[in-house]
Formats: structure tokens, sequence, C-alpha cells
């Protein structure tokens, strides 16, 4: 079967079974393709919302799924590849932010939306990394405990200075790989480019590039700019995805290394697999929570959208 089959059988089975594909913007181009939208995480879970479909596949990792699952407790939410984790959401166990919030106690717990349900649950308020910034500067508490991504930390921390924020050494190994050295390595054989990097790199790399956001301000930039060249500095994904939108421009990656393998999990083959677990009704792809944890969780991300709002 070759990829046009294959991706034609996928919608022709979606449409089947009133299912709606969601992809994170660092799946493969062949998933892009076939999805019905496309974006960062938490983008993702609002369009879920308002698709009207009864089946969610969503076509990224873990966290995901179960906030996916946290903003549509009615709609049954599928992971096509279950062991598509994310090493940074992972990375704390819930006792662990337990003990740190009875060593702090005056603290506000934010949590970056990148993390577990389980910790979610623990949290005072979400955010994403493009209203991270906004959402602490409108927080009555005056000190902060930021988890889990320390870069992502620093960079709100250098743009927030009224407030006392707190940082635990954590966060995306992936773009934390990346060097500042990469970047003038980049650089130099690319001179008249911009550098766009995700604020999960590291706070050299951070500071600087030419333009600092989100997977999905990245893109947006690039797309509007007069620029005509371009070093991508977040998952290699998105070079492909920007390359495929804007032939008239050029770009390239910041560094190999920002090469997510957990992203790379999911394939064609496994996204039909989950849709043919909804058609034969359920099975191991599902992403259960019960009611009770879904509202703990979802008390932050709440807090979350009244503070963006």
């Amino acid at each position: 079967m070759t990829i046009k089959e294959l991706q034609n059988k996928i919608t022709e089975l979606k449409n089947a079974v009133n299912a709606v594909i969601l992809a994170h913007s660092y799946q493969s181009r062949e998933i892009v393709e076939i999805a019905d939208y496309t974006g960062d995480s938490f983008q993702l879970s609002v369009w879920a919302r308002d698709a009207g479909a009864d089946n969610i596949i969503l076509c990224g990792v873990r966290f995901m799924a179960e906030t996916a699952k946290i903003l549509n407790p009615e709609k049954r939410v599928y992971l096509p590849n279950p062991l598509a984790g994310c090493p940074m959401a992972e990375q704390f166990s819930p006792d662990e932010i337990r003990q740190l919030k009875k060593r702090e106690p005056d603290r506000a717990v934010v949590a970056y939306i990148n993390t577990t349900a389980e910790l979610k649950k623990l949290c005072d308020v979400c955010v994403t990394s493009s209203s991270a910034v906004r959402i602490i500067e409108r927080m009555e508490a005056e000190k902060i405990l930021f988890i889990p991504d320390a870069n992502l930390g620093d960079y709100v921390k250098k743009r927030v200075s009224n407030k006392d924020i707190m940082l635990i050494r954590g966060g995306c190994p992936v773009h934390a790989a990346a060097t500042l050295e990469d970047l003038r390595e980049a650089k130099a054989l690319r001179p008249d480019a911009l550098a766009l990097v995700h604020p999960e790199c590291d706070p050299a790399v951070v500071e600087a590039a030419d333009y600092v956001g989100s997977t999905s301000g990245i893109a947006e930039f690039a797309k509007n700019s007069p620029n005509r060249e371009f070093i991508i500095g977040t998952e290699i994904s998105v070079r492909e995805h920007l390359q495929y939108d804007c032939p008239e421009k050029s770009f390239y990656i910041l560094s190999k290394k920002i090469s997510c393998p957990n992203m790379r999990l999911t394939t064609l083959a496994d996204v039909l697999g989950a849709l043919n677990a909804v058609k034969d009704g359920g099975g191991g792809f599902e992403t259960k929570m019960d009611k009770h944890d879904i509202l703990a969780a979802r008390k932050c991300i709440d807090e979350m959208l009244r503070l963006n709002g």
C-alpha cells in the first residue's frame, strides 16, 4: 500500500466513525497532511472541543492526549502510539512536587502545559509557552514555583522582574541539546538568516536569537516576515512544514539534535490502528481518566483561561 492509499483509507475510516484527527506540529509530514487540525498541544485541545466529532485521534504524546481528555471529558480520545511519552512532562513525580510545596508553602505553583495530568492536579495555574509571561504578570501571587521547564522559566523570569520566581532543574532534553555554538555555526553558514527559537532552548541560545516564541509563533513569524531565510530553533519537522508552506523562502535547522524521538513514534499505520480501535469499540489506544481526576486537573487550565482572557 502506498502512502497516499493509506492516507485515503484513514480519511475514509475517520469519516465513517465520526472522528477528528489532531496532529502536533512536530509530527511527520504524511500525518500532518491527513490531520484536520495541526498546531501546539493546547491549541489542539481547544480545536477538539469545538470540532463536534465524538472521537479524537491525537497524534502527539501522552500528556497532549490527557489534556484533550480533560477539556473534552464527554469525548473518546485515542493516542495512536501508546509509547509516545514526553521526558519533560514525566520527569517529576507528584510526590516530588508535594514535597516542594511543603517547603515553599507561600508559592503559587505554575505548571507548563507540558506536564502530566497528575501534576496538573497539584498546580494553581497552567501556562503555554506563548502565554506564560502574560499569565504570571496577571497572577495575584508574588512568589511562584515554576515547573517543569527551567529554560522556559528563565525566559519568563527575565521578563517578569517584579515576581519572585523559583525554578527547579528540568526541561525538554531535545530543545536543551542545542548550544550557542550550534547557533553560531548556523549563522556563519547562513549570515542573512534570522534565528527563530523556542524558549525551551538553552538561555544562551534564546538570548542570541532574532525571535523567541512558541512553535506556532515561530511559524507565524516566518510566514509573515519579509525576510527570505530562517534558522529554525525547534523540532526539525517544523522546518519541513514551513518549507512546504512557504516554498519561496529558505529554512534551515539550528541543530540536528533537536529531533524528538517520541514524536517520531507515531506512523500512519498507528493512526489507522487507532481508527480501527474506534470502530471496534476501544482498546488500549483510548486515553481514559476518572471524572474526579479530570475535574482536579482542569482547575489549573480553567485558571489559565481566566487569566489569559
